[in-house]
């Protein structure tokens, strides 16, 4: 469903200020494929990405082919509706602040209606107050105060990430891609009994706990959801261990052990 947020994410540019290392250029183009995000502007790199952006990109190569190449940053928002500077330390000059997950939210609504930017400053000094000047907003992801230093590929992936999610939570895309088969409640109840059943024959707890017991267990079953599968294979458990007690109790007797039990030949 996230298919119809396509071309909202085709709108959203993130652009690198001046980076200085073209590994970080390839491991932010990673970090964009990954989320499903194409647009990257870089606005005079020290280097233009070269074998080491490549390598770190591990298969966005098409991303940094198609990267814009800008001599300023005024270039790289040429026709943005919305820009939002990353900034890693909260400014003394009041600013309009997002964290990233609302950054992304307001991102994908603009996206829908024209192009935005999202804007990542030098990984040394980040983003210049000029160049904040240009943005509506800030984001700031709240790091450790004790070490908030994030790294510009580190800080894309983070920001891509929560784009992504906030597309999918618009869609109403499921985090599963397919439903589980659970069990029914009277699967469950069947379950339980049994359950009761194979703790009485092992001689595990008594009868004074028992109740006490079968609510913890109960909880603990119910927090799990089992499908119907692991339902079976937990009832298998049960009817195999209730076999051995019977031959066990069999052979203390003198008796001989009874062929394998039915509900353990059916599993």
């Amino acid at each position: 469903m996230i298919d119809q947020f396509k071309d909202s994410l085709a709108r959203i540019r993130f652009v690198l200020v001046e980076t200085t290392h073209t590994g970080n250029i390839g491991a932010a183009a990673r970090a964009l494929k990954t989320m499903g995000l194409s647009r990257m502007e870089l606005v005079a790199p020290k280097q233009p990405p070269d074998a080491e952006a490549l390598a770190r990109a591990s298969g966005a190569d098409d991303l940094l082919e198609r990267a814009g190449l800008h001599a300023t940053l005024n270039d790289a928002l040429h026709g943005c509706r919305l820009v939002v500077g990353a900034s890693a330390r909260l400014r003394t000059i009041e600013w309009p602040l997002l964290d990233p997950a609302e950054c992304a939210r307001r991102l994908i609504a603009e996206a829908g209606q024209g192009e935005v930017a999202l804007v990542l400053g030098r990984e040394s000094s980040g983003l210049t107050n000029e160049e904040l000047a240009r943005c509506h907003y800030l984001v700031h992801i709240p790091t450790n105060p004790e070490f908030s230093s994030l790294n510009v590929a580190a800080a894309a992936q983070v920001l891509a990430y929560e784009i992504r999610r906030a597309a999918r939570e618009a869609s109403g895309e499921p985090l599963e891609a397919s439903s589980r088969d659970l069990a029914t409640a009277d699967e469950m109840e069947g379950f339980y009994g049994h359950l009761g059943e194979t703790l009485g024959q092992i001689g595990f707890g008594d009868l004074e706990q028992s109740r006490t017991l079968m609510k913890r267990l109960r909880r603990l079953f119910n927090r799990a959801r089992p499908d119907r599968v692991e339902l079976n294979i937990l009832r298998g458990i049960l009817s195999a261990a209730q076999g051995r007690k019977t031959r066990g109790a069999s052979e203390r007797k003198g008796e001989p052990p009874d062929a394998q039990p039915a509900a353990e030949q059916e599993t």
